[in-house]
């Protein structure tokens, strides 16, 4: 009885023993939390183009005009500076490119400041009464001219020979298809108004379907050089007491003079107005990809003329030729950036410096 109660102590000094050493290697104990480390500064590793789309669209106008060629030179600048292909989509010009820009069904658009001003502001029938405060300007492009034009011989040198014609006014949603019409009517002129894309109108004209023509762009028009090849052309704008009206009424528009030099057969240089024109982004666009294209446009002057002579007047010291529409805050670091005056009306909502 005395061996077996040994055993038994022995036994039960071996178990403890075992706890003891087991406790001490940690046994399940969770282990102890590591040290925190040591503080560093964040380091920046998002990157900037994460959130840019693969593809942009850009509203121009019809076929033939300035704004369709002048479209072009942005597509290819953009392409192969910021590396993001951009597709020119044929439109109704301004007034459709505020609608859809400001919609989001166009990332990019092309605008005249006129149509642009009805559209900001809800005026107009077309505008339906709905401010288009989506829209963000980006960058100055150019000056566009009222132009006209007629084959010699038909009996029209000015605007009031147009009474009771057939006049050619581009797209409806256009410059010249807005305004155009208007300018008639204030000058008491009847005529018969057609809208079309310009390269369907030129058609129209070569085959006398049409008595007279007009549009409004950059010089020179792709439109006009086509009719002047074809037909001896008689080239007006609107001067005199008529641009005074015309002025008074519509102030964002300008005296402005076509040069002679524009196309090949005019002898002398040719009053009319003008008005300036601004490229335009929905508002929704990364600042860091709206940044880039301004950039890449107004630093690379050489490839938009390549692609329309307007592009003359495409640089930073014209953007005084806007003075309501809010600017793109990826726009105006850049201009910032190049000392380039910012109007502070211009400032949009979500700007932060």
């Amino acid at each position: 009885m005395k061996l077996k109660n040994n055993h038994l102590l022995i036994l039960l000094c071996l178990v403890l023993a075992i706890s003891l050493v087991t406790a001490g290697c940690g046994g399940t104990k969770e282990p102890a939390p590591a040290p925190a480390p040591e503080k560093s500064e964040p380091v920046e590793t998002a990157d900037p183009k994460a959130n840019w789309p693969k593809t942009l669209d850009l509203g121009a106008a019809s076929i033939g005009g300035a704004y369709y060629v002048y479209a072009g030179g942005i597509s290819t600048v953009v392409e192969e500076i910021v590396g993001i292909p951009v597709g020119v989509e044929v439109t109704g010009g301004p007034n459709h490119n505020m609608q859809l820009v400001d919609i989001g069904d166009l990332d990019l658009g092309m605008v005249t400041m006129g149509p642009a001003y009805e559209a900001w502001n809800g005026l107009e029938d077309w505008t339906g009464g709905k401010e288009h405060k989506n829209v963000r300007a980006i960058f100055p492009m150019y000056s566009t001219y009222s132009q006209w034009w007629a084959e010699k011989g038909a009996g029209i040198t000015n605007i009031h020979d147009l009474e009771g014609k057939r006049v050619g006014a581009g797209p409806s949603g256009g410059t010249a298809g807005t305004f155009h019409p208007r300018f008639l009517e204030l000058l008491g002129i009847k005529a018969t108004i057609v809208n079309a894309g310009l390269s369907d109108l030129v058609s129209q004209h070569l085959d006398k379907q049409l008595d007279a023509n007009s549009f409004a762009s950059g010089v020179p028009v792709a439109g006009v050089l086509e009719y002047s090849a074809q037909k001896d052309t008689v080239f007006f704008g609107v001067d005199g007491e008529d641009r005074d009206k015309i002025l008074a009424e519509w102030p964002f528009w300008a005296k402005a003079v076509v040069p002679k030099d524009k196309y090949d057969f005019l002898d002398k240089d040719v009053e009319t107005v003008a008005i300036w024109n601004v490229a335009i982004a929905n508002k929704d666009l990364e600042d860091s990809l709206v940044y880039e294209i301004v950039k890449a446009i107004m630093e690379n002057n050489k490839m938009m003329l390549d692609a329309h002579s307007a592009a003359a007047e495409t640089v930073p010291e014209n953007l005084d030729g806007n003075t309501f529409m809010w600017m793109h805050p990826g726009a105006i670091k850049y201009f910032e950036e190049i000392g380039i005056k910012v109007n502070p009306d211009l400032y949009p909502p979500e700007y932060k410096k």
